[in-house]
């Protein structure tokens, strides 16, 4: 994790401030992209007056710099070294005095630039040279030319496939935008630089270590793959918003009335839930916004590999100890583990020592399931978990052959069993993608099933809560109210009016607008 406190030059954050800035980006630097102009599509000029406040960028098609990307290369390196040798000389400046500084260092070298660029090759407009000087901001303090796609708000997954981008966006089809980069080597140097300035230093994408995750400072989660590979891949997954509660998912359509009702129970009766679907769907979203409905007055654990729940940055929230996985440098000790390796099996045992009411697990997906199901089962309850899977009938075999897949020798038999005395319901959420045929993405919660216990031949007897309807020509491929849980009273007692099950079509706020039959 990255230092916050002042150094010294040639030590801690400075040393590492001034090396990031000399390798192309100095995004760790906590300065942020100017707000945008007015039809330009591009961020307003930079001001001296400090650190400027993000806003949306629009993504411009490729071609629309109006010079070569290597004149920003060359102004950006410029640039960096007049700063790196400010910050050397003036150790422990604050945050606000680099901005303004940065700023003006960047106005001043594109504004000789730009005179003699007009006198040995062409003219440039204002709005042509404020272009310039916004890519150099972004390629000294940010993320380059992948900067624009970061700040895109309708922007869901970036995919870079050496020089092909693709940008999945939440309402419309697959986009092919410019290069981020224009070679193999720039983009893993790219990746490298987001990596060391962005909070997870200890990781990078080498020859010894070609497989990268981790996150940015938004809160995206970055995948990458190099050296196994013909040409450097990379995902990034993007959380739009870090704040949304129950209420902000029934206005997308996510869960209706009834449902936030239900879920909000399930928190405050203190319920054991998992929540399943595919990748992109919203588990995490969900998760997120359920969290919110825990008590401020409660401690709480999350264990994550990257951080994607944020809960540890809500001031009105329960108090957090958020706890980060970590790789490992790519050596092995003699047991074969991955020396400096912080596991999420690691996190969940630390945990059981930190006085926490609950434990709330981003995503399992290896051998944390087991101390997982054992702390839902010894513990208050009221822990909560995502995983990927197709159905909710899905997620018990899902998690069955991850317990069974721990290396601890469990039977099938036994981790049936475990499942069903530590879970006590299922929520999968659906994703509709009707975006190659003109449609949207339609996600929203399909089915929940709770878990009763252990049932015939030993596995777990469940039933469902919520589910389709289909009756009288009439068709709800949303969850809607099938009949009420065994743990009704529980649910009642923590603030559920029961009634909600008297809405056998639920009361959802908008029609599900699908071009195909669901």
């Amino acid at each position: 994790m990255s230092d916050t406190t002042s150094a010294p030059a040639g030590s801690g954050r400075q040393a590492r401030f001034r090396d990031a800035l000399l390798a192309g980006q100095a995004g760790g630097s906590g300065w942020s992209v100017p707000s945008p102009g007015t039809g330009s599509g591009r961020p307003a000029a930079l001001s001296g007056g400090g650190p400027v406040v993000p806003g949306p960028v629009v993504v411009e098609a490729p071609g629309t710099l109006p010079v070569p990307y290597e004149e920003v290369v060359a102004l950006r390196r410029q640039v960096a070294e007049r700063l790196a040798q400010a910050t050397a000389d003036k150790p422990g400046m604050s945050q606000a005095d680099l901005g303004q500084l940065g700023q003006s260092l960047v106005t001043s070298a594109v504004g000789a630039w730009a005179t003699d660029y007009a006198a040995t090759s062409r003219p440039l407009s204002q709005a042509d040279e404020q272009a310039v000087r916004v890519a150099v901001y972004e390629a000294l303090f940010q993320a380059g030319r992948l900067q624009p796609l970061l700040n895109d708000p309708d922007a869901e997954n970036i995919v870079i496939d050496g020089d092909e981008v693709w940008v999945d966006y939440r309402d419309r089809p697959r986009q092919k935008v410019a290069p981020v980069a224009d070679s193999d080597d720039e983009l893993i140097e790219l990746v490298n630089t987001l990596v060391r300035t962005q909070g997870q230093g200890e990781r990078a994408l080498t020859s010894a270590s070609p497989l990268l995750n981790t996150r940015l400072r938004d809160g995206s989660r970055l995948a990458a793959v190099a050296f196994n590979s013909p040409r450097p891949h990379v995902v990034i997954r993007r959380h739009r918003t870090r704040s949304q509660g129950l209420a902000d998912l029934r206005r997308w359509g996510t869960i209706d009335p009834c449902l936030e009702a239900f879920l909000a129970a399930l928190v405050k009766a203190r319920k054991n839930v998992i929540i399943a679907g595919s990748q992109g769907v919203g588990k995490t979203s969900l998760l997120r916004a359920m969290a919110r409905e825990i008590p401020p007055t409660e401690r709480i654990g999350t264990i994550e590999g990257e951080y994607e729940l944020w809960l540890h940055t809500d001031p009105h929230g329960p108090s957090v100890l958020a706890l980060e996985g970590r790789e490992g440098n790519g050596e092995r000790d003699a047991t074969g583990r991955n020396v400096g390796e912080v596991t999420l099996t690691d996190l969940f045992r630390q945990s059981l020592r930190m006085s926490l009411r609950r434990v709330l697990v981003g995503e399992v997906r290896g051998a944390e399931v087991l101390p997982m199901l054992h702390a839902m089962q010894e513990g208050e309850g009221g822990s909560m978990a995502t995983v990927h899977a197709r159905s909710a009938a899905m997620t018990i075999e899902r998690l069955v052959m991850l317990a069974m897949e721990a290396g601890t020798g469990m039977t099938d038999a036994l981790a049936y069993r475990v499942v069903a005395n530590a879970i006590d319901f299922v929520i999968y959420l659906r994703l509709v993608d009707e975006t190659a045929v003109g449609g949207a993405r339609h996600r929203f919660v399909a089915e929940v099933v709770e878990l009763t216990g252990v049932g015939e031949g030993g596995r777990p007897s469940r039933q469902t809560i919520f589910g389709p309807r289909e009756d009288g020509g009439r068709r709800e491929p949303r969850a809607v109210p099938i009949m009420q849980p065994q743990c009704i009273g529980d649910l009642v007692r923590a603030g559920l009016d029961p009634n909600v099950f008297q809405q056998p079509w639920g009361r959802w706020e908008q029609e599900l607008r699908t071009v195909t039959s669901l």
